[in-house]
């Protein structure tokens, strides 16, 4: 006689089960929020479903049932926070960009960085900032899928802008000032060793260091990309007319 209970009948309860757990609507968002913290963490290759469904207090199948794969719950994160960069799109173009005024270049760039530093001294966004500045380097097939799906296209909106605002460099030149505006950034939302170089003075992510930051950023644009020199007009001394 087979006692073996059929497939069909063993993973009804468990279904059943899933189905009720589904039901209840803040399950998703426990399972994107740890997934959030733990990819800032540890980093995308290092975390588990498993671990993700541990973090956030649910089933194991239910993490594929809401996201499906791993990198599709990846992918969902930056989709549920793409409003931030909406924001910082915004505020660009709430910039009256005259090359002519000293403050334009500054205010694209607090533009650029006043909602990503608040975003990362607030609680709940924190993990988010620090996962944008940990997993973004990094050259993976989930990390380009994301850049260019919703990084690139504000990347090409602050280059369009630093153009117009310096529009004796080229296209190419302030590409490099972006990158290089974007690392200081980065580096600020994820370091924790200024607090040991500093002896204590300083702590990590202080968004009281804003202004300091902007003031880095345009001092390094304006310096890697100063408007050329006038030529001096020369005055040509009168020739006095001989007498005859």
């Amino acid at each position: 006689m087979n006692t073996r209970t059929p497939t069909a009948r063993r993973s009804a309860p468990r279904a059943a089960a899933i189905t009720a757990e589904a039901g209840r609507p803040d399950r998703r968002q426990a399972i994107l929020l740890a997934a959030e913290k733990l990819f800032a963490q540890h980093g995308y290759h290092a975390v588990t479903i498993r671990q993700i469904a541990e973090e956030a207090g649910v089933p194991l199948a239910l993490v594929g049932y809401y996201f499906g794969p791993k990198h599709e719950l990846f992918h969902a994160i930056f989709e549920h926070w793409s409003h931030t960069i909406q924001e910082r799109l915004t505020r660009l173009a709430e910039v009256n960009n005259d090359p002519d005024d000293a403050c334009t270049l500054p205010r694209i760039i607090e533009a650029f960085t006043t909602p990503v530093l608040a975003l990362r001294a607030s609680a709940e966004g924190e993990y988010y900032a620090l996962l944008v500045a940990r997993e973004l380097y990094h050259a993976t097939e989930e990390a380009d899928r994301v850049l260019r799906g919703y990084f690139d296209p504000l990347a090409a909106a602050y280059i369009d802008a630093l153009h117009v605002a310096l529009p004796h460099a080229t296209r190419g030149q302030v590409a490099w000032g972006y990158q290089f505006a974007l690392g200081a950034l980065l580096h600020h939302l994820n370091d924790s060793r200024i607090e040991r170089l500093s002896r204590g003075e300083n702590k990590r992510a202080d968004p009281a260091v804003a202004p300091m930051l902007v003031n880095f950023i345009v001092g390094g644009l304006r310096a890697a990309l100063p408007k050329p020199k006038t030529p001096r007009t020369q005055h040509k001394t009168p020739t006095r007319r001989q007498k005859t």
